[in-house]
């Protein structure tokens, strides 16, 4: 029998995945459309809503998880919004790109003195 601590993050992990699945499509949708529009926009949004509504919404502790929900219902308000969809495509993907920024930051850590590691074989 399955803990619900195993239900949990099996819930937790459902939602996670299909937050990065709403805002991978949108971006996409967003860098890759020739002639974009305002309805395609809200079209999009409207379609990919329908995936993520799928999964109820957990509580994310972790900075870039939440700040990858933060986007997505940023990028879910721009719908009510009357922003040109220049304006909002500009918005989300530099947003986008700082959240890829600082979770990039964390993974690669560069060594500050680089060339002094080896002195000690010369």
């Amino acid at each position: 029998m399955a803990s619900q601590k195993a239900i949990d993050n099996a819930h937790r992990l459902r939602y996670i995945r299909a937050l990065e699945r709403f805002h991978r499509g949108i971006i996409s949708y967003l860098s890759s459309t020739s002639d974009l529009s305002r309805d395609g926009y809200d079209k999009k949004i409207e379609n990919s809503l329908k995936v993520l509504q799928r999964v109820e919404e957990i509580a994310l502790y972790k900075g870039d998880l939440q700040d990858l929900q933060k986007l997505v219902k940023k990028i879910i308000s721009y719908t009510d919004s009357d922003k040109d969809v220049q304006d909002i495509k500009e918005e989300i993907l530099y947003e986008s790109n700082q959240l890829e920024k600082s979770k990039n930051a964390r993974r690669y850590k560069k060594d500050k003195h680089s060339n002094s590691k080896y002195e000690e074989w010369e």
